[in-house]
Order: structure tokens, then sequence, then C-alpha cells
């Protein structure tokens, strides 16, 4: 990656994997001769490249995806607000929240029910007194009509 930002220029919204560039070679075959600033048209080659690090490091292979998936399920947990896993989505590549949530945010159904559970229970025991509300309320209403008559 620091080759692409250092040496290339590239930024944000360049390819994290670009495409091969290829143009007629020497022997006036098709030859490699750099990068394209453009986004494979297919994960194929990406997938090999992943299959081929993996291997050559004795390491059973995962697909690219996976890894998103992982860094998706990382920032539900990590993010704290509604703004900061925007930021998170931004940084896998989604121009969109729902791209993240609608792709790479399934949530297992036994983590699902301990989540339904967990929010009856705080939702229980959150909420506030009613009737501690309505004397706070009389309070000041009687502070504000004191100040407001030794005026």
């Amino acid at each position: 990656m620091s080759f692409l930002r250092n040496e290339k220029l590239w930024g944000n919204d360049d390819p994290l994997f670009p495409a091969t560039k290829v143009a007629p070679g020497i022997n006036r075959q098709f030859a490699f001769v750099g990068l394209e600033r453009a986004h494979w048209s297919s994960a194929s080659p990406i997938r090999a490249i992943f299959k081929e690090a993996f291997q050559g490091s004795g390491l059973v292979y995962f697909h690219p995806h996976s890894f998103r998936r992982t860094l998706a399920h990382l920032g539900e947990l990590r993010c704290n607000s509604p703004e900061e896993f925007k930021a998170w989505s931004q940084n896998l590549g989604h121009e969109k929240v729902l791209t993240t949530f609608t792709n790479y945010g399934s949530v297992a159904s036994n983590r699902q029910a301990e989540i339904m559970r967990s929010l009856t229970s705080e939702r229980e025991t959150s909420v506030p007194d009613a009737e501690a509300i309505a004397k706070a309320v009389w309070r000041k209403m009687q502070e504000s009509e004191s100040s407001r008559v030794s005026r």
C-alpha cells in the first residue's frame, strides 16, 4: 500500500488492488507494463494472489471477502455511534453504510437472541421513575416562580 501512496501518489479513491496494465511487448505479444488506475473487472486475479500468498505461507486459504466480513464485524463491535460506523464503512470502500450492513452485517441467530434479551433487560432497568420526574419538574417550577416573584 505504501508503494501505491508514496511512489504512485494514489489516494483513497484509487483501488487497493489495481488492474494490471498490459500493452504490446518487444515480441509483439501482450506483456505486463505496470498498473492501471482502475479496478479489475472481476475478483479472479485478487483471489489468485490471495491463494498463492496463503499457500506460500503454508496457511489455509481464505477468500478476500472473508477479511471484509471480519472487518465489518469488528466495526459493529467497536463503533459506538452511527457516525463512527459510517466512517468504518467508508474505510471498507463503501459509499453507503447500508452496503456494509446488508452485505457483511449478518448476525448469527444465537447472538441475535442474546442481543434481544439484553435489550429487554436494559430497557426494564433504565425506565425513568415517572414520579421522580414529576417531583423534579414541580420543584423547578416552584423555584422559577419564587425567583420571578422576588424580583
